[in-house]
């Protein structure tokens, strides 16, 4: 059995693989087509003009999905480790809601391009980035509060490398896109997809777009941190059969007849 087939490994695995995709399948695209210059362009900015648009969108739709799912086991998994523990309990929930709408973030970027609904692309990224940087320290914290007895403290110090390079590629974006938007290098910049080195702007344009890459892929090396806890998971699931066939069956019928489909546990 490969490594990435036990438990539910598969789940971050194939998160972060889709994800990384998607990227990389849309940026080629637009960079064949001409549509933006091959040099670290926004990673929004390769899926704003079809046909790219229309990958770009689909695989992060996909993405959410992923996310949601691994975030989810993530939960129960906690959940399941610490159930007499209410601080663990409450951080645990709190990290779902705060995931969730990470995810609901990144729906929006898929299906709201920044040249065509700016405001709203922005909001979605606020949402996928700031929220979901929100995330990474939770589950950072829940990694702390659950050494040594049921987590390692490797894997917490990797959660912590990884939520402070995110932290630091936010700052980088943040303060980058400030000077880029402030006035002083023309007007309507979202519009501008081809930017030439010789440019006023192109630096602060440059630091903006790499910190952006940046912080997308520390976001994907959080979940890598999550494939050695997901491999000790495993699903069952319990059908109850209410009769004996598919029509509507009497009342009479034993409710507590049940077929056990899989096994396992979670």
């Amino acid at each position: 059995m490969w490594w990435f087939q036990q438990g539910l490994s598969f789940l971050p695995v194939a998160l972060v693989v889709w994800s990384a995709a998607s990227f990389v399948f849309s940026y080629i695209t637009a960079i064949v087509l001409h549509h933006v210059d091959p040099l670290v362009p926004y990673i929004s900015d390769t899926g704003t003009i079809p046909p790219e648009r229309c990958l770009f969108g689909i695989m992060l739709n996909v993405s959410t999905f992923l996310g949601m799912a691994t975030m989810y086991v993530r939960y129960k998994q906690v959940s399941a480790l610490s159930p007499e523990k209410p601080r663990i309990l409450r951080l645990n929930k709190l990290g779902l809601m705060l995931g969730w709408m990470s995810c609901f973030g990144l729906c929006i970027i898929a299906n709201f391009q920044k040249c065509i609904l700016y405001y709203i692309h922005v909001l979605g990224a606020c949402l996928t980035f700031g929220v979901g940087s929100i995330y990474m320290l939770v589950q950072t914290i829940l990694s702390y509060l659950m050494q040594p007895e049921l987590h390692s403290k490797d894997i917490f110090w990797a959660r912590l490398a990884v939520f402070l390079w995110s932290c630091s590629s936010i700052l980088s974006m943040f303060v980058s896109s400030v000077v880029l938007y402030s006035g002083l290098y023309g007007q309507n910049l979202v519009q501008k997809l081809h930017w030439d080195p010789q440019e006023r702007g192109y630096t602060p344009h440059i630091i903006s777009t790499i910190s952006e890459w940046s912080l997308a892929f520390s976001f994907l090396s959080f979940f890598l941190t999550y494939i050695r806890d997901f491999q000790k998971i495993s699903l069952r699931a319990m059908v109850s059969l209410q009769g004996q066939t598919l029509h509507e069956s009497p009342r009479s019928f034993r409710a507590e007849e049940q077929a056990l489909l899989i096994a396992g546990s979670i």
